[in-house]
Formats: structure tokens, C-alpha cells, sequence
């Protein structure tokens, strides 16, 4: 099982969720909006602009990504980090 990286911030999520056509939509506060059409159908998902963020919101943040991806959440892991 992949590690979840523990410092990690929001910034650099979104960095490196581009891959996958995520592009940041808008920032509102220290939150950042991100959309991707990756799959053909649009999906939204929020990411806090925290340092580090906690690793029960990186881990769901990466469950849901990689639900839309259709691939599993270590596989994500392993091609992102």
C-alpha cells in the first residue's frame, strides 16, 4: 500500500492533479476549485490551499479523484507523488 505524503499542501496537489486535465476554476479564500474533462464528463472538486494538508482530506480528496479516474487510489498515489 502506498504512503500518503505528509507534506504535501493544497498548491502542490493541484499542480499535480494537471495530468489529468485538472485546471483551477477559481480560488475562493484558501480554497481551490479544479475541473477536469479527463473522463468526457465534467468533475468538480475542491481542495483546501492548506500547509501540509491533514491526511484524512488528502485521502479523500484522492478517493474521490480516483473514483472519477476509474483507477485505484494506490495507483494514483504511485503516479503522482
Amino acid at each position: 500500500m502506498s504512503k500518503l505524503p505528509r507534506n504535501i499542501n493544497g498548491i502542490q496537489l493541484a499542480k499535480s492533479l494537471r495530468k489529468y486535465g485538472y485546471k483551477v476554476v477559481r480560488q475562493t479564500g484558501s480554497h481551490i476549485r479544479l475541473t477536469s474533462t479527463f473522463k468526457g464528463y465534467e468533475h468538480k472538486i475542491t481542495i483546501p490551499a492548506h500547509n501540509p494538508l491533514k491526511v484524512g482530506t488528502l485521502n479523500a480528496i484522492l478517493k474521490e479523484i480516483s473514483n472519477y479516474l476509474e483507477i485505484s487510489k494506490e495507483e494514483l498515489i504511485k503516479e503522482i507523488f
